[in-house]
């Protein structure tokens, strides 16, 4: 049991840290755009990361993964990172939080 509110910890910090990062594009954070499909800490503190892009010919296809993947490293109590990157499903708006379609003046 504390291995999962030690996880569920981390799991709030790895998203607190997600927010802080933002696709050049659009000014919203990449968790609040919907790029980030899923978050996974096991017990030996390693963290997966599923995430997209807004098109699979985004110009930062290169930089953001390593940009994300270097962020959560960065984080006290993590162990390994790795960011997987996928198109499926493909990324469209209606992924977006409803703190990102305000900002971006879509509701």
């Amino acid at each position: 049991m504390a291995n999962i509110v030690a996880n569920t910890e981390l799991e709030h910090k790895i998203i607190e840290a997600l927010k802080t990062v933002f696709d050049p594009e659009v000014p919203v954070n990449i968790y609040e755009l919907g790029l980030i499909y899923e978050v996974n800490v096991d017990d030996q503190k390693n963290v997966k990361i599923v995430m997209t892009l807004t098109a699979p010919n985004c110009p930062v296809a290169e930089s953001l993964p390593v940009e994300v993947e270097e962020t959560i490293k960065a984080l006290e109590g993590v162990n390994e990172v790795e960011v997987v990157l996928t198109f499926e499903p493909s990324w469209d708006q209606d992924m977006m939080s409803e703190e990102a379609k305000l900002d971006l003046g879509l509701l």
